[in-house]
């Protein structure tokens, strides 16, 4: 008897989104493609970090993933259920699988309101919970994310940038979400701040089962929290895979050079080929025809520049890069 498939939480196959800029009057918009086809599974209990630099398209994915942009193109599932093109109630229910939390505390609360009003407004838009359970439930969830009952009457500006996020935190799970999308979530606040918000976010996982789609470009809070890891440049995947043996032996250049470059991980095999990143990225309206690593690696050569490597299976993650072999150690 063969066991039960586990439905993932998310699977996206090969997302794409594709925008039209304007040109002007009477000219053809140009095409920019923020996310060049991008397939991924999260599982529930486990975290998928996206990381890459500013511009890279984390953020446009993370729209996607939680249905405030429709892709243009790309399939994706959530619980099981198509987000693209399934019917309208089944897009709304899934609005309540997928909450966000976003990377400013300071602006992603309303001043005006009571933190009590704010952890109950989900209840009241998407349940027909009477108000007694609606404060009952939002008391309960000040303290599971580590605030005293007296909060609730309080307002925002009475609040540390750590307390805001867990107030944050909570009202994203106010509706029992399957899944949690967190844009960089502690890129805002102090370092030693971000480790406790860090530790509740892996707290919370373990004891609700959520699924985190965590986007990030530190990959020391990457370390810390991930099981897997998507790294994107210029909208595609480049290297992918669980966290452990990326970190220990990247195959990507560009992996190499982000682990590198980051303080603490420079001991990391990385240093062995160690890859400084120069120049800009490419702008995204005229990407390079190859690889699209080719005009910042100094390992390219003019197959690079004239044949974009495909996402490939190699030592356990998916890479796409022509010469990864070369970075395989025994």
């Amino acid at each position: 008897m063969t066991a039960p498939t586990t439905v993932p939480v998310v699977q996206a196959i090969n997302l794409k989104q594709v925008y039209a800029i304007s040109r002007g009057f009477m000219r053809q918009p140009d095409q920019l493609q923020a996310v060049g086809g991008v397939s991924f599974t999260v599982q529930a209990g486990k975290t998928l970090a996206v990381v890459g630099e500013s511009g890279c398209g984390k953020s446009t994915l993370a729209r996607m993933v939680s249905l405030i942009e429709t892709p243009s193109s790309g399939q994706l599932n959530i619980t099981g259920v198509d987000a693209v093109n399934g019917h309208g109630d089944e897009r709304l229910k899934l609005r309540k699988a997928v909450q966000l939390v976003f990377q400013n505390p300071y602006g992603s609360l309303n001043p005006r309101k009571k933190i009590g009003a704010i952890l109950e407004a989900p209840l009241e838009i998407n349940t027909a919970l009477p108000a007694p359970r609606r404060a009952e439930k939002a008391r309960s969830m000040l303290a599971l994310v580590g605030l005293r009952p007296e909060h609730y009457d309080r307002y925002p500006h009475m609040f540390s940038g750590g307390q805001r996020q867990r107030i944050a935190i909570a009202r994203a799970l106010m509706l029992n979400p399957a899944l949690v999308v967190a844009d960089e979530p502690v890129s805002a606040l102090d370092v030693s701040i971000q480790a406790q918000v860090l530790n509740l976010l892996g707290d919370l996982q373990q004891s609700m089962g959520l699924a985190y789609l965590f986007i990030s470009h530190d990959l020391g809070v990457v370390r810390h929290i991930a099981h897997d890891v998507l790294v994107m440049y210029l909208g595609h995947a480049v290297e992918q895979g669980e966290k452990n043996a990326l970190f220990a032996q990247p195959l990507h250049p560009y992996t190499q050079a982000l682990l590198a470059s980051t303080p603490g991980l420079a001991g990391s095999s990385a240093a062995r080929h160690r890859i400084v990143l120069k120049g800009e990225l490419p702008s995204p309206l005229n990407p390079p025809r190859g690889c699209v690593f080719s005009t910042r690696c100094p390992l390219v050569t003019e197959r690079c520049r004239a044949e974009r490597p495909v996402l490939r299976e190699l030592a356990g993650r998916q890479v796409a890069c022509h010469y990864a072999e070369n970075f395989l150690t025994a």
